[in-house]
């Protein structure tokens, strides 16, 4: 692959059957969401998803590692050419993930005389 934006196509096709993905542009990578929940995402060191039971069951010969520095150590993906068991593991892993925090309303302020 020779960019992150043509990874992050790669992914996205590889995953259109499950509908509901997206990702958004960070910090030089890629945030992926499936049914906006955060399940992996696009660092230097390539495609990578949280740990999981369902993660660690799809690729038992994934080791973790840090994403980036002083990050979690998440999996880097080693099923990504298997189109099918790429799809299956990240809707086995939905259920694992954590939920969307709400976004915190910003406090009104009375207005300035």
């Amino acid at each position: 692959m020779a960019d992150n934006k043509e990874l992050a196509a790669y992914v996205m096709d590889q995953l259109s059957d499950l509908g509901d993905i997206r990702n958004i542009p960070m910090m030089g990578g890629y945030i992926f969401y499936y049914r906006e929940r955060i399940f992996g995402g696009i660092y230097g060191s390539g495609f990578m998803v949280k740990i999981t039971t369902a993660s660690k069951n799809y690729m038992p010969d994934s080791e973790p590692e840090p994403p980036y520095e002083g990050a979690k150590p998440m999996l880097p993906v080693t099923i990504l050419e298997d189109r099918e068991m790429l799809q299956k593991m990240v809707e086995e892993m939905y259920p694992e993930l954590p939920e969307r925090a709400a976004k915190k309303k910003a406090k009104s302020r009375p207005p300035q005389e």
